[in-house]
């Protein structure tokens, strides 16, 4: 067996071996013949398993997890280079034939999850150096890449194909009806308690392998937001679930903030190089694979989109005597460059006067980040009658990030929703840009059916691309049913036994 193959040398090969289908949710087969044959090893079931993180890093894919977690909420303002669909959506015009309604690539990795799951054990009757402990290894990460996707079908679309086995063939490619959000919910948490009791806690000394893969950490942290997504006053023992989860990585030591005393440094340390102790799980980017970031936010002449002024103005602010020296860490030069409105994030440097060339343009994507864990066990401890643990998480990142006075807020200790409004407005700062913050705010607004709707209906009606248009905006959603896509025409057309989502009929 092949001992220590290289990571990069494993994406590869598995971009070598994989197919391609065009039919109904691109579900990607393999040969029959293939399939035979190449379930041997366990550097075969390694590679495949890398595979789906190859899926994963796609381009289109990444595109839309920003997409969808931004552009209908309040945070960027589009240029004349954002395409017409871009615009659509952002004004709450989404139509069922926009590309970005298309859920393909999300079906992609969840295939190559499938097939690592449905055929990886194979490799345990034909390799005797695979044990059991490693064989559930591998499936732990294909169970929690798999659990992660549905996870973003669910909040994405509502409703959704539950496919748990894996397209051999075109011919396996079967027609199916939408699951409902509890069954994928429920598929959800049985993935990753699988993933959590089986999943190693590292690859070894590489930040590469340990970041961009899931680790039980990576596990623990998509468990902690599954839970605070599913918890309410129906299920209040969720906010426990969550906070449990969020203590697994707090209390292993394996994960700090990055100091903010510095800005640079830190800037530079978390975003720009990327792997750094903060980080929980990440896609890798680099030379030989470059994000989709640079004509979105850095090509001078075609980016198409901007930070919207309100960024710097009401969710940084400035300091009226010092404004250079004394400021929020994540706003200017963190996440936005304030002469410009530039996406500072995943287009800048470590100076602040030059941005990422195109060859460059190999920031990673955040999933998961320390400062996540701290937020999302503030917000659960807010509705488990626990303010004062919730109040003493918002003020270790609001200390790390040098937030200003101007964005202070002092919510009682048993006052969880606001309490909840104060940590809304702290993951903006923190995670702005992110692919957070339209998840973030409907979490909240949808808790207890929908109690604080006016938590969207507030983000909706100052979106910049809302114009003189907010309360039109806002009447729309005003039907929960709006909050969640339209399925895509061409999914309607290929499989009749899909019903389009009731607001878009």
């Amino acid at each position: 067996m092949i001992k220590n193959i290289k990571f990069a040398t494993l994406l590869v090969l598995c971009v070598l071996l994989s197919t391609s289908c065009k039919k109904w949710l691109e579900l990607k087969p393999v040969d029959g013949k293939v399939r035979e044959d190449y379930w041997q090893t366990q550097d075969q079931l390694k590679a495949s398993v890398i595979g789906c993180y190859v899926a994963l890093s796609n381009n289109t894919l990444v595109a839309n997890l920003f997409d969808w977690g931004e552009l209908r909420a309040d945070m960027i303002t589009t240029t004349p280079n954002t395409t017409t669909e871009e615009v659509q959506y952002a004004s709450a015009n989404i139509l069922s034939s926009s590309s970005l309604t298309k859920w393909a690539s999300i079906y992609t990795v969840i295939n190559n999850c499938n097939t690592v799951i449905q055929y990886g054990p194979l490799v345990l009757q034909n390799d005797p150096t695979l044990t059991q402990v490693q064989l559930n290894a591998y499936l732990a990460e294909a169970r929690g890449l798999r659990a992660l996707m549905y996870f973003y079908l669910v909040r994405t679309w509502g409703e959704a194909p539950l496919i748990l086995d894996a397209s051999s063939s075109d011919a396996t490619i079967q027609l199916v009806a939408k699951n409902s959000r509890t069954d994928i919910l429920n598929q959800i948490v049985a993935d990753l308690t699988f993933a959590a009791a089986n999943a190693p806690t590292n690859y070894g000394t590489d930040p590469r392998q340990n970041k961009g893969r899931l680790t039980s950490y990576g596990i623990y942290a998509i468990q902690a937001d599954v839970y605070l997504w599913m918890a309410g006053s129906d299920h209040p023992e969720y906010y426990q679930n969550c906070i449990d989860a969020c203590n697994k990585v707090i209390n292993s030591g394996n994960f700090g903030l990055i100091d903010g005393s510095n800005q640079n440094n830190w800037y530079t340390t978390v975003f720009f190089n990327g792997n750094s102790n903060e980080s929980i799980f990440e896609i890798q980017y680099d030379s030989q694979l470059l994000n989709p970031f640079y004509p979105m936010f850095g090509d001078p002449s075609k980016k198409r989109f901007l930070a919207a002024q309100t960024v710097m103005d009401q969710v940084y602010t400035t300091d009226p005597v010092d404004p250079i020296n004394v400021k929020d860490i994540r706003g200017d030069l963190g996440s936005v460059r304030s002469s410009d409105n530039l996406i500072w994030k995943f287009a800048g440097t470590s100076s602040s006067s030059v941005i990422r060339a195109v060859n460059a343009s190999y920031a990673h994507w955040f999933f998961y980040r320390y400062a996540d864990i701290l937020l999302l066990k503030a917000e659960a401890s807010a509705w488990a009658g626990k303010g004062q643990d919730a109040l003493d998480l918002i003020n270790t990142i609001r200390t790390r990030g040098r937030a200003l006075a101007g964005t202070l807020q002092n919510p009682s200790v048993s006052d969880p929703e606001g309490i909840t409004e104060y940590i809304l407005a702290e993951r903006q700062r923190e995670f702005a840009f992110e692919g957070k913050r339209w998840y973030d705010v409907l979490r909240c607004a949808k808790r207890d059916n929908y109690s604080h709707i006016n938590l969207i209906l507030t983000v909706v009606g100052t979106n910049i691309a809302a114009g003189g248009k907010g309360n039109l905006i806002q009447s729309k959603y005003a039907d929960t049913r709006s909050h969640y896509l339209p399925i895509n025409i061409s999914e309607l057309a290929a499989d009749p036994n899909l019903v389009q989502n009731s607001f878009y009929q």
